[in-house]
C-alpha cells in the first residue's frame, strides 16, 4: 500500500497539469511541529508531503533551468540543484533502508556497514562527507528522469519499512531525521532561487506596526530538551539551567526603516562600528547595503530589493532580510544596543509572545556563537553539528520558507557570520 500510495502522490497532477505541492491539499498536522513526536502513520503522511514538496521545487527550476541541464554558477552558497536532489534521496536511503542498526536510534554505530544502493554510484555522488563541495559540479550526475526515480524508489521503501516500524522514538529516529533533512533541503532550494534570480512565487513576510521593547524578568530557563521529548537533535541536548538576568527585547525584528537610518548615518563606512573581521568581509564584499538591494537611503525614498529576480519596493514596516552578522551586530553598535543570546531570544519566544514577541518572518542572527550545551554528545549523523562548534552564529526562529513543522522556539539554526542568502535579519536588545 505504501508504495501505491507514494506513487500517486509524487505523481500528483494539478488542474493545470503541474505537479502541485502537497501541504495544499493535505491534513495541516504534517505540517505541524507536533511532527516531533509524530507516530508512523502520520510520519509516513509527512514523508511523502515532504517529498511532493521537494518536486513542486523542483518543477519551478525545470521551468527555468531545464533546457541549460540545471547548470548554475560554482559558488560556495549553492549546490548544483540535480546534485541536491540526488543528496535528498541519498541521505534517506543511507540513514533508513541501507542501515541495518536504523531501529537503534541514536545508539546506531555510524560506521556500521551499510547495504548496497539501489543506484551503485549513490555514495560517490551524493554523500555530501565525502564529496568536496566545489568537486560536485564535475560529477557525471544522471538526468533528471533518473534522479526522479531515485527518489520515487527511495521514498517507496522507507515507506515499506515504516509500515513495519513500531512507533517508539528510537526506531522512529532516523525516519524523523529523514524528514526534518528534505525540509531544510527544501528551504534550501528557495534561497537557491532566489540566489539564482529564479521565479517563486510565495507570500513574503508584510509590514508589521512597532511596538515598544519587551522587558523580561531575571530567571532560571531551561535550555535543551528533555529524553522524551520525542525527536531531539544533537545540538538541543542535554537539558541544563541557565540563569538569566533581566533584559529588554524588541518586539519584532529591525525593520528597513530602521536599517535605513543606519544607513544614512554613514553605517557602512564608520570603522569603529564593525569588528576587525566585520569591516574586512565589508570591504572584501564590497557591500553598501544588504544583499540584493539596489537602491536604499532616505535621498532615494525607497528600498528596491529583488526578490526572486524582480526589483520590489520594500515597505519602511517589513522585516530587513539578507543581511550578515557582521552587519546585524554593526547596527546594534550604532543604535546602542546589542544582539540578543541566544537564552535571551529563547525565553521570550516563550514567555512573551502573548504581549507581542513576533518571530517566524525571518530566521534571526543571535550574539552567541554556536557550541554544545553542556553533557553534547554527538548524533550517528556526526556532520550536523559537532564540525561547526565555535565558528558559526547561531540563528533562531524561522522564515517565511521554513515547513511550519520546523517551527520551534528550542531549534538551533547555524550559519557563519558571513552569510546573507539565506531569509535572515535580526532584533536587538537594551546594553
Amino acid at each position: 500500500m505504501a508504495r501505491t500510495f507514494a506513487r500517486a502522490l509524487q505523481h500528483g497532477i494539478g488542474e493545470n497539469g503541474e505537479v502541485e505541492p502537497l501541504h495544499k491539499t493535505i491534513t495541516p498536522s504534517v505540517d505541524s511541529p507536533a511532527l516531533r513526536h509524530a507516530s508512523g502513520e502520520l510520519l509516513a503522511l509527512a514523508l511523502m508531503d515532504a517529498r511532493n514538496h521537494t518536486l513542486y521545487l523542483l518543477s519551478q527550476y525545470e521551468q527555468v533551468l531545464g533546457a541549460k541541464q540545471f547548470q548554475v554558477p560554482l559558488i560556495p552558497e549553492l549546490n548544483p540543484p540535480l546534485w541536491e536532489l540526488g543528496h535528498i534521496g541519498w541521505f534517506q536511503e543511507w540513514w533508513i533502508a541501507r542501515n541495518m542498526q536504523r531501529h537503534r536510534g541514536i545508539s546506531c554505530d555510524p560506521l556500521a556497514a551499510r547495504l548496497a544502493s539501489v543506484e551503485p554510484r549513490a555514495d560517490s555522488w551524493w554523500d555530501s562527507s565525502h564529496v568536496a563541495h566545489d568537486a560536485r559540479w564535475g560529477l557525471p550526475l544522471s538526468g533528471l528522469a533518473d534522479i526522479k526515480a531515485y527518489l520515487l524508489d527511495t521514498l517507496e521503501t522507507s515507506l515499506e519499512l515504516l509500515e513495519r516500524t513500531p512507533d517508539e522514538d528510537d526506531a522512529l529516529y532516523f525516519f524523523r531525521l529523514a524528514l526534518f533533512h528534505e525540509d531544510m533541503h527544501g528551504e534550501s532550494l528557495i534561497y537557491m532561487a532566489q540566489t539564482l534570480g529564479l521565479p517563486l512565487t510565495l507570500s513574503v513576510p508584510g509590514p508589521v506596526a512597532l511596538r515598544s521593547p519587551l522587558s523580561v524578568p531575571a530567571t532560571r530557563w531551561q535550555l535543551g530538551s528533555a529524553e522524551g521529548s520525542g525527536f531531539v537533535f544533537d545540538n538541543e541536548r542535554a537539558v541544563h539551567d541557565v540563569q538569566v538576568p533581566e533584559f529588554e527585547i524588541d518586539a519584532q525584528v529591525v525593520t528597513w526603516a530602521q536599517f535605513v537610518e543606519f544607513v544614512d548615518d554613514g553605517g557602512y563606512d564608520r570603522l569603529e562600528l564593525w569588528q576587525p573581521q566585520g569591516w574586512q568581509w565589508l570591504q572584501d564584499e564590497g557591500r553598501r547595503a544588504p544583499r540584493y538591494v539596489d537602491q536604499i537611503g532616505v535621498a532615494s525614498g525607497a528600498v528596491m530589493q529583488t526578490r526572486f529576480g524582480t526589483p520590489r519596493r520594500m515597505l519602511s514596516g517589513q522585516p530587513v532580510m539578507h543581511v550578515s552578522w557582521w552587519e546585524a551586530d554593526a547596527w546594534c553598535r550604532w543604535a546602542g544596543r546589542r544582539l540578543p543570546s541566544e537564552v535571551e531570544w529563547e525565553l521570550a519566544a516563550h514567555s512573551a509572545e502573548r504581549r507581542g514577541f513576533r518571530w517566524g518572518d525571518v530566521w534571526e542572527w543571535t550574539g552567541s556563537t554556536f557550541r554544545p550545551y553542556p553533557g553534547f554528545s554527538a548524533d550517528p549523523y556526526r556532520d550536523y553539528s559537532e564540525p561547526w562548534f565555535g565558528t558559526h552564529k547561531v540563528l533562531r526562529g524561522a522564515s517565511f520558507a521554513t515547513r511550519a513543522r520546523m517551527k520551534t522556539p528550542k531549534y538551533r539554526n547555524f550559519f557563519l557570520p558571513g552569510r546573507d542568502d539565506i531569509f535572515v535579519g535580526f532584533r536587538s536588545c537594551s546594553l
